[in-house]
């Protein structure tokens, strides 16, 4: 596993964004683990999780694109910190945008879109935090293709929860791939995070135990996906 993988992990434990215990899920589903991007909350952290979206997108898709979209409305901080990034690491200079909840109806930036303007043959990356249903890009991928002739060259997310999707056999991630024809990938997925943080102790604890892990085990029995 790339370094920068493994500092993903000890940072979401570290920052409280990925817990373990029990928690029911907007699905109704009870989980043994539960992701809340939104405790990214400083500067640091967000700085942080920006550069590892931008190494995660140049592993995944290279460095050939214009624009870096974040659904709203946690996809809008994404974009910015991810083309902040990528400018950091790779000297890359792209441009961000990302949609608006309510139109705007005046003003020089009226309309639907938030930050740079859409132009034919843009090559566009997404950014998510994490993907469930795919509600938030049946959303937006029609605004995106109604903006301009755009080519969305694949969509990031922060974990992968391997999870079966709306249509009961494939992964959300995999649902959204064969939707829409463009490649889903993750910064990293929960077998990765298991892999890693079983019986390792980070932030001075140890979050998967033997017991934390017969309960994501006994989770995915249910929930993952059958091969």
């Amino acid at each position: 596993m790339e370094r920068y993988k493994q500092e993903f992990i000890e940072f979401m434990v570290e920052s409280d964004v990925l817990k373990f215990g029990d928690f029911t899920l907007k699905s109704g589903r009870k989980s043994p683990f539960f992701m809340n991007a939104g405790a990214y909350v400083t500067g640091e952290q967000l700085h942080r999780l920006g550069l590892y979206y931008a190494q995660a997108i140049n592993e995944a898709f290279g460095l050939d694109f214009d624009v870096v979209f974040g659904p709203a409305y946690k996809g809008i901080p994404l974009a910015v910190i991810t083309a902040m990034a990528l400018q950091e690491l790779y000297g890359k200079e792209v441009r961000y945008c990302a949609n608006r909840k309510e139109v705007k109806d005046h003003g020089a930036d009226a309309g639907n879109m938030l930050g740079s303007q859409l132009h034919d043959g843009d090559r566009v990356i997404m950014v998510e935090d994490v993907t469930t249903s795919g509600k938030s890009i049946d959303e937006t991928y029609p605004l995106l293709r109604a903006a301009a002739d755009v080519d969305v060259v694949g969509l990031v997310v922060s974990l992968n929860r391997m999870e079966v999707g709306k249509g009961g056999q494939v992964t959300a991630q995999q649902e959204v791939q064969e939707k829409y024809g463009f490649p889903v990938t993750s910064i990293v997925s929960m077998a990765e995070v298991v892999e890693y943080l079983h019986n390792r102790e980070v932030a001075g604890r140890v979050v998967i135990n033997n017991d934390t892990l017969a309960a994501i085990n006994a989770y995915y029995e249910q929930y993952g996906v059958k091969e």
